[in-house]
């Protein structure tokens, strides 16, 4: 008898080869749908950027954003240096835990109830 008329005859083989056949399936679409989802917020963070904003290019040049040129962003990366990059080449860095805190959360760090 062969393995795979031997797992078809056996009580209960077809539940489980149904799920380890369906698990890997599962965790490609969940993540195609993370990577859509991170994707889409990073397009609307570069179609949403003003002139003044805190940014990080691709190569990891912080600067703040001196003026937009349609595709084109200038970055100010020190006192009259400013560098050209393309905008998809921009992303506004991740906020720091400190400025996730809740401003009106009474204990701060490094107070104590």
């Amino acid at each position: 008898m062969t393995p795979l008329a031997a797992a078809a005859a056996s009580p209960g083989g077809g539940s489980l080869s149904i799920l380890i056949l369906a698990l890997p399936v599962v965790v490609l679409l969940w993540l195609m749908f993370t990577q859509r989802r991170r994707a889409k917020a990073v397009t609307e963070a570069q179609s949403s950027l003003t002139v003044g904003d805190e940014v990080m290019a691709a190569a990891g040049i912080y600067g703040r954003v001196a003026q937009l040129d349609g595709d084109v962003v200038h970055l100010e990366v020190a006192p009259g240096v400013v560098v050209r990059v393309s905008r998809r080449a921009v992303v506004p860095p991740e906020p720091t835990r400190a400025a996730r805190q809740d401003p009106t959360d009474a204990d701060g760090p490094g107070e104590s109830a």
